[in-house]
């Protein structure tokens, strides 16, 4: 398992982060005149052409959505493993083991893994008699408390795997039954050492939150395919991973020193030179947090893992020997998802203070452009899986807004980073399948440290 860096070097990496961003919004204020918006006017026309080069020009050559089919040839599918780390899952576990067994597949090449990570629920009573229904499971167990996360479940299987291929799925995914079929030969042929499954949203029409978050699922895919279309690269997102097993053994498996082991796994292929590809369609369907709570909790996650790999990576990101490209899509990126926002309020609680106004929005309008332009040619494409939000001006306003957490969600991930010793804890959103009607969304944290 491998350790991309110990707390205390983060936390001060934090502080350091937090502390030039706040120097670059604080700055301007100081300057006389105009003089004070040409930092955020450089920016925003320097990120703004890479917005247009990521997004847009990909946009322009994108040829025909036609379905990925299988490569002429009579070559056999290699064995594929499917893997699902379960803690807790009674709501939604026989509905994924019952749907799993319709993945149409070679006889004999499919093996359904699941772990039970510890569960204090019913879960291992129905994987106990999920598995004398279908052949192909094999369920694995972990005491509670084992540590590790999501990332230790991981590990603990990789141990038993045979196939060439692992697809690692969340509880409460769902897939066609030819997503193998199709999934397979599209990675084999693309010579990629990880694929990326677009994720769609179950319960778009839940409420406003649902709904601007299958809009921002496609927004998503549609930069990542742009950053690979350009030069830069594409990161995994948890459920609905293909991942050939030598390349995640060469990394040495699953880092259990973080909160997101999707996020990190990917820049460690990355560093390796191991390929991360992106596939629109088929998708894999997961159901969408439905309280403002479980979305701030599962965001701080996200912006805390995403902050860790850059803070742990960074020597080999920026001296390694990724090429030019890929290191100024990764600037880039950072900049735009990270940056930021701390940049954003910096400048906003320097305005009052110095008696002047906000400098950085030159820089914020590109932010949400990009954004706007991904959400929309996202959803007006649409594809395979649950009907993407009609793009009228209502939900475009609406994801665009709603994106606005993240300006909330990344300060405060980076200044609690930056002053608090970490302690490891992985939260889960709790599934609550179909049947479930809206109520609170509770998350579970696994109280294990490293």
């Amino acid at each position: 398992m491998a350790a991309g860096g110990s707390s205390s070097h983060r936390r001060l990496k934090s502080a350091l982060f937090v502390g030039c961003c706040g120097l670059a919004g604080a700055a301007p204020h100081f300057l006389a005149g105009t003089a004070s918006l040409a930092p955020a006017i450089t920016l925003a026309v320097l990120l703004g052409g890479y917005s247009v080069r990521t997004v847009l020009l990909p946009l322009l050559r994108r040829g025909s959505d036609a379905l990925v089919a299988p490569p002429a040839g009579t070559d056999p599918l290699p064995a594929v493993d499917v893997v699902v780390a379960a803690r807790d899952e009674q709501a939604v576990i026989t509905r994924l083991v019952e749907r799993l067994g319709t993945l149409r597949y070679p006889e004999g090449q499919l093996t359904l893994w699941v772990i039970d990570d510890g569960s204090s629920d019913r879960t291992p009573e129905l994987l106990a008699e999920l598995q004398t229904r279908f052949s192909q499971l094999r369920v694995l167990r972990r005491e509670p408390n084992a540590g590790g996360g999501k990332s230790g479940a991981l590990n603990l299987v990789m141990q038993q795997l045979q196939g060439r291929w692992l697809l690692v799925l969340d509880a409460d995914a769902e897939l066609q039954p030819d997503t193998l079929e199709r999934l397979i030969p599209f990675a084999e042929a693309g010579g990629w050492s990880a694929v990326q499954l677009r994720k769609a949203v179950v319960n778009p029409s839940v409420n406003l939150l649902t709904r601007a978050q299958a809009m921002e699922m496609a927004l998503d895919t549609v930069i990542q395919e742009g950053r690979l279309a350009s030069g830069g690269v594409a990161e995994l997102r948890g459920n609905g991973q293909l991942l050939r097993r030598d390349a995640v053994e060469a990394c040495g498996g699953f880092n259990e020193d973080t909160v997101t082991d999707d996020l990190d796994l990917s820049f460690r292929l990355l560093l390796a030179n191991q390929c991360v590809g992106v596939l629109w369609d088929p998708p894999v369907r997961e159901e969408a947090v439905l309280t403002l709570r479980a979305l701030l909790r599962q965001r701080q996650r996200w912006a805390e893992g995403g902050l860790q790999r850059f803070f742990d990576y960074w020597p080999g990101l920026v001296g390694g020997p990724l090429g030019f490209g890929r290191k100024l899509d990764l600037a880039c990126f950072f900049l735009l998802q990270y940056g930021l926002p701390v940049v954003a309020i910096a400048d906003l609680i320097s305005a009052p203070l110095t008696g002047t106004l906000p400098t950085i929005w030159p820089l914020s309008f590109v932010a949400f452009g990009l954004s706007g332009v991904s959400i929309f040619a996202g959803c007006r494409r649409g594809g395979e899986g649950p009907e993407l939000p009609a793009m009228n001006p209502l939900n475009l306003a609406l994801g665009i807004v709603y994106l606005g957490h993240w300006f909330v969600v990344i300060p405060w991930t980076s200044l609690r980073m930056a002053l608090l010793p970490k302690k490891l804890v992985w939260a889960k959103t709790l599934h609550l399948g179909a049947e479930h009607e809206l109520d609170d969304q509770p998350v579970v944290e696994d109280p294990a440290a490293v």
